[in-house]
């Protein structure tokens, strides 16, 4: 039901920015470089024949996208290395470089003309920064990965050793802000310590945005057990399907590096609870269900079982794909490099993290009238989770424990991806990178700046309805009036509704926009919305 809000306040944005459309990038010579740095799946990912040579976009596409994703992202994790290896030998996966790295990071498939939103990255921060002057290879720069590897594979550590000294280089020798977001987070904190010097030598800021730095519990648990899916809604049909994405990611180390950290003192523990039948010790064969629990060790066991005979059938050959031990030890190690990450004392770190969505945080299957009785079955059973305060990936607990000496962590209510497009995000990065005039209400660089000044949202549950409201609005300073002198004031409206399905109730949305133009040449936007669905 939030989503309609959100779609309702994102419309009013964009219309708002409209008017700036038409003008000439304007570019700040004078700004620091800004390397951003995506997290899982962050990154366009294309598969290069060695034969041909053709190089052809794997991740993310629509048409072909399943079959496609098992020929050539399905893989096998080399224990020697670290690294995950392609099934395909004639196939290699490479990150494309073309806008200076952030092509890849941009929009994931930009052949997608509808649902774009679906496959939005760090598209909107792109287009946001590039109207505060910043320039694509001059000041902005993007580091897309394989976001199958681990964080602290030693050709990922290069790799990016490369892009900072590179973008160091192409920006006239100026220290670089580095913006993470998710799992890049752990990436680059991998980086910090393993190469501290080069990254003192390199960078002046990092900020990370929704990093999981102790994990992402609930959502990671349900994902080596079930698989995840990318987009929601119509989409899905064309997408890579559940199935396929899980049996990827059984075999990926960045996924066991993003399980619940078991050595962090949790305010509550996460757990994996089972509903589970069995036998009483009567001695006459009846049986009953249990509720049993595990924590983040002991569920290992639950893992092991659970994908003991789990297989893929990858060109008519069948491949054991079980829960691998041998990438949980090197994720034990990713975690001890995590763990002893020192900052630099002349690097300032920054944490945003996202708040106020029921974020998975514990995991159950089953329930007393439909047990668990074979745990290889487990796959089939549809999670029910135990949430805490997040962004609906991330706990909120899990994000604040940096262990580093931030000069800010900053709560922002929003979700895991849509964080990057977050007015409030915008407004603390612009300060944070010394970006524009020290007045906060008016940059004389534009011809007027939208500036965010309330936000409300309530939810509530009222006879078997959920009701949530947002309120919001913004000042819009111009020096382009046109105006006679006098106040005026416009009101509009705007529905927004969604069909019920399997996963989403009904919902509907409606609000009212009113435009109080200002003496001064200013005008105050207001943005008043509801929306409704059956309680879920």
């Amino acid at each position: 039901m939030a989503l309609l809000l959100e779609e309702i306040t994102r419309s009013v944005e964009t219309f708002l920015k409209l008017k700036t459309s038409t003008q000439k990038p304007y570019v700040d010579p004078n700004l620091d470089p800004v390397l951003l740095v995506p997290g899982i799946a962050g990154s366009i990912l294309n598969a290069v024949d060695h034969d041909t040579g053709k190089e052809e976009r794997v991740w993310v596409r629509i048409f072909g996208a399943d079959h496609e994703f098992r020929t050539k992202m399905w893989s096998r994790f080399d224990p020697t290395t670290g690294k995950t290896i392609t099934l395909d030998a004639n196939t290699s996966i490479v990150v494309p470089q073309d806008r200076a790295g952030l092509l890849a990071i941009d929009v994931l498939d930009p052949d997608l003309m509808v649902g774009r939103e679906s496959v939005f990255y760090f598209h909107e921060m792109i287009v946001e920064m590039l109207g505060w002057g910043f320039e694509e290879g001059k000041t902005l720069f993007g580091f897309g990965f394989d976001f199958r590897q681990s964080n602290r594979l030693q050709e990922i550590m290069e790799l990016f050793a490369d892009k900072l000294e590179a973008v160091y280089k192409a920006s006239g020798e100026k220290k670089i802000n580095v913006i993470s977001h998710s799992m890049g987070g752990l990436l680059v904190k991998c980086f910090m310590s393993l190469h501290t010097d080069i990254f003192e030598k390199y960078v002046q800021n990092w900020i990370a945005i929704a990093a999981p730095f102790r994990g992402a519990p609930g959502y990671i648990t349900s994902t080596l057990l079930n698989g995840m899916s990318f987009v929601n809604g119509w989409e899905q049909n064309f997408f890579v399907s559940k199935w396929s994405m899980h049996q990827l990611l059984i075999e990926c180390p960045s996924i066991y590096e993003l399980m619940c950290c078991p050595y962090f003192k949790w305010e509550l523990p996460p757990v994996l609870e089972l509903w589970l039948e069995k036998e009483s010790d009567d001695g006459v064969g009846t049986s009953g269900v249990v509720l049993e629990s595990y924590r983040s060790l002991e569920s290992l066991e639950v893992f092991t079982k659970s994908l003991s005979d789990n297989k893929a059938d990858y060109n008519g050959e069948s491949i054991d794909l079980p829960f691998n031990w041998k990438i949980m030890e090197w994720a034990n190690e990713t975690k001890r490099v995590l763990h002893s990450a020192k900052l630099p004392p002349k690097v300032k770190f920054y944490n945003i993290y996202g708040t106020n969505l029921e974020t998975p945080h514990s995991v159950c299957y089953g329930n007393e009238k439909m047990p668990v009785k074979d745990l290889t079955n487990l796959r089939y059973f549809q999670p029910t989770y135990i949430c805490v305060d997040g962004d609906g990936t991330v706990p909120v607990e899990s994000a604040m424990a940096d262990g580093l000496e931030a000069i800010a962590r900053v709560g922002v209510p929003g979700e895991h991806r849509g964080i990057l497009n977050d007015h409030r995000v915008f407004r603390m990065l612009k300060q944070w990178l010394n970006v524009g005039e020290p007045d906060p209400f008016y940059n004389p660089i534009n011809d007027y700046v939208i500036l965010p000044t309330t936000f409300e949202m309530e939810e509530h549950h009222e006879n078997g309805l959920e009701v949530a409201s947002v309120k919001e609005s913004w000042d819009i300073t111009s020096d382009d009036n046109n105006s006679d002198g006098a106040a005026a004031s416009s009101v509009s409206s705007i529905s927004v509704s969604r069909t019920g399905d399997d996963q989403n109730p009904r919902a509907e949305a409606r609000a009212t926009l009113t435009v109080h133009s200002q003496n001064d040449g200013r005008q105050h936007v207001e943005l008043n919305a509801v929306s409704v669905s059956v309680d879920a």
